[in-house]
């Protein structure tokens, strides 16, 4: 709110010290029967507890060296039903710390450490950027120097990172139902990749849905050039078509899909299958097409939960 009169922001206090005593006079009145003369073997009474209710100069002025006009009277606009909010307070700093600058650090066998850097920039979106970076130590001595040459193949781990950015985004009516956008750029390769994700869900029974999804990239390799041969830039574009059934009550879902590349010129096909254990292990296989016509089949477990 704006005040367009002329009075300064100094004697707000005052204004507000005189509405918050004229409304007290006012509840006072309504509330506070009418007066009565005391008796007359209170009158000594009443007037001694008058006169000590009475300010008196000698009194010390509990505002003595502090410069009014400094004091944050701001603090003064708090809504009454969440100034003593605890837990909402709490929710607003976890939900600020968790959109601002998120930092993790894992040690890898070989002595680098693989460093996460990630941002939240458009809530509503879900749009993130970070860094996904491997980060090296420099050998203080000559034992160190040899343990990393040794774990390394006889060389010493460079660091590299790569950046991305991913987004989701609402779908168009009932095509489908989200669209998620992911970009990746790795300086040192010298690659890069710009994908899109297309999701529609349909419920077909009170236990089971389907998920239709089509997904399409573009994958960018470049290499550097060298004395007498100039570099170049080759571009891979990729699409793939899935669907997933999913049983809620078993905790099961079976997938099948296909992929398309302009380097294997021809559809790849794969099915696969996950089954939910227990709380937060599962167990997943597939069985899958190659470009050299060989059956490639895998069997994982993983256990993920988060805090």
């Amino acid at each position: 709110m704006e005040f367009s009169t002329g009075f300064r922001w100094t004697r707000l206090p005052v204004l507000a010290a005189a509405f918050i005593l004229g409304s007290v006079l006012t509840v006072s009145a309504q509330i506070i029967p009418p007066f009565s003369a005391p008796a007359p073997d209170d009158e000594a009474e009443t007037e001694a507890t008058e006169t000590a209710a009475a300010p008196d100069v000698n009194d010390p002025d509990i505002l003595k060296g502090i410069d009014v006009d400094k004091l944050d009277w701001s603090q003064l606009a708090v809504d009454a039903g969440t100034g003593n909010d605890v837990m909402a307070a709490k929710k607003r700093a976890q939900a600020a710390a968790k959109d601002g600058l998120n930092w993790s650090s894992n040690a890898n066998a070989n002595g680098s450490s693989a460093v996460t850097v990630k941002q939240s920039v458009f809530s509503f979106w879900d749009a993130r950027i970070g860094a996904d970076m491997t980060v090296t130590s420099e050998p203080r001595t000559m034992s160190e120097l040899l343990a990393q040459k040794a774990t390394n193949g006889g060389s010493l781990p460079q660091s590299s990172g790569s950046a991305w950015a991913t987004a989701t985004a609402p779908g168009a009516g009932s095509i489908w139902d989200k669209t998620a956008v992911e970009a990746r750029v790795d300086p040192g390769a010298e690659q890069s990749k710009i994908g899109a994700s297309l999701t529609k869900s349909v419920p077909l029974s009170s236990d089971t849905s389907l998920t239709l999804q089509n997904g399409y990239s573009v994958n960018q390799q470049g290499t550097t050039a060298v004395p007498g041969i100039g570099g170049h830039v080759t571009r891979n574009y990729e699409t793939d078509q899935t669907a997933k059934v999913t049983l809620t009550d078993t905790g099961t879902s079976i997938t099948a899909g296909q992929s398309l590349s302009t380097t294997d010129d021809k559809w790849l096909r794969k099915v696969g299958a996950e089954q939910k254990l227990f709380d937060n292990v599962t167990v997943s296989g597939s069985v899958g097409e190659t470009s050299q016509g060989a059956i490639n089949k895998s069997l994982t477990a993983g256990f993920k939960k988060s805090w």
